[in-house]
């Protein structure tokens, strides 16, 4: 049945190889496609004012309240973050972004700016150890948003491809090749 489906995709890139108008239009659709992702993502990012609107739990440092693989929204329009939100953050000189709950808020006298301290709900201590040398607090343009949902375990997809490389450009090419040799109506 595989081997069935296999040989009749090949037939198909073959059919669509000798059309060249016909493979011109799915090369269009194919960037049509990837194109509308790109501008949804871009308009979350406008919405949320946020660099990354969506973010996969990596770890097990906040659980009980998010589990390793639980999808985060965030948002970042809020200027005001207190404690007890959840927020995801970025330490300086690190690639991946954290998940943690504040713990501590000091205000400064401006009445403007904030600085926080996080920590894990299942780590035993706060999170200074992971900060940038020197780092204390983290300060508010540290912070790409606070939780506002989730949607639990979605996110193991996205660890399994980004364990498994190999597995993300089987799956990327599988998906464009079906997308190149479909046909519409």
């Amino acid at each position: 049945m595989i081997k069935d489906m296999i040989d009749k995709q090949i037939l198909e890139l073959k059919k669509l190889w000798l059309n060249k108008r016909q493979l011109l239009f799915q090369v269009l659709n194919l960037a049509m496609i990837v194109f509308s992702a790109l501008m949804i993502w871009k308009g979350f990012m406008f919405m949320t004012k946020s660099e990354s609107p969506v973010v996969v739990v990596l770890s097990g440092s906040m659980e009980p309240a998010f589990q390793r693989g639980d999808i985060l929204f965030l948002n970042n329009s809020v200027e005001k973050v207190g404690v007890g939100d959840i927020v995801v953050f970025k330490i300086k000189d690190r690639d991946i972004p954290i998940v943690h709950r504040i713990l501590k808020v000091h205000t400064k006298p401006d009445g403007e700016t904030i600085q926080a301290l996080t920590k894990g709900d299942n780590n035993r201590v706060d999170d200074r150890g992971l900060y940038a040398p020197g780092q204390l607090w983290l300060e508010r343009e540290d912070i790409l948003g606070k939780a506002v949902g989730t949607l639990r375990y979605v996110g193991m997809v996205t660890i399994a491809l980004n364990d498994y490389p190999v597995l993300k450009f089987v799956l990327v090419g599988m998906m464009g090749l079906f997308v190149l040799t479909s046909k519409e109506g």
